[in-house]
């Protein structure tokens, strides 16, 4: 057999098998992705409720574009928390920001006025080990945790145990803080606007 027709053979099998493999890929993908879809919104579900224990379901209210300046713009999905006799004890909308390894995805919880942070929690998180991944520890993040829902601001030192709006930075990782910070005030301030003008919350109440 001539080179020619040996590399013709080895090149047709290869692109048949290329093309089979992809379809097979494909196929497996699109019978997994609503089950991996429900396991996602199932986890996201439970830190919710970890974030807003008084909460017996989460209700979506929008999932809506958000200005978050500077000609930037972004989703954000907001959910009312309602307790088993279908009062508001909170509300909860995810956020995202630029990490040392990768991008952060948010979880932030706030009171039914809007005035106090319930907590936050991560969807996605890939930072270094030991170092930026510290921020899923309760060290860092309990100290969002009855702060302010207004302008936050990192501090390399400080009492990380006072409540106040002064977060202490992780030791080692200040990139992954100030991307976990800065989320939380890039998103806080238009989405609170944005339920105001929508009359969800009224006067910031």
């Amino acid at each position: 057999m001539s080179k020619i027709k040996l590399f013709i053979q080895e090149s047709w099998l290869l692109l048949v098998s290329s093309f089979f493999f992809g379809l097979l890929l494909a196929v497996t993908d699109a019978a997994w992705s609503p089950r991996i879809e429900q396991n996602k919104l199932a986890e996201i579900n439970q830190k919710m409720t970890a974030l807003l224990p008084a909460a017996a379901k989460f209700e979506q209210v929008v999932d809506t574009e958000i200005d978050l300046g500077a000609g930037k713009k972004s989703k954000s999905r907001i959910y009312k928390a309602l307790s088993a006799d279908s009062q508001c004890v909170g509300w909860t909308f995810n956020a995202e920001g630029s990490g040392f390894a990768d991008k952060i995805q948010m979880i932030i919880a706030v009171d039914k006025n809007f005035e106090k942070i319930e907590g936050i929690d991560f969807a996605s998180i890939n930072e270094t080990p030991g170092f930026g991944d510290r921020a899923k520890q309760p060290a860092f993040r309990n100290q969002f945790a009855q702060a302010p829902a207004g302008d936050l601001k990192l501090t390399k030192t400080g009492d990380a145990s006072k409540i106040d709006a002064e977060i202490v930075a992780i030791t080692g990782a200040t990139v992954t803080s100030s991307s976990v910070v800065n989320s939380v005030n890039n998103y806080m301030k238009p989405v609170k606007e944005y339920m105001l003008s929508k009359g969800l919350i009224q006067n910031g109440k």
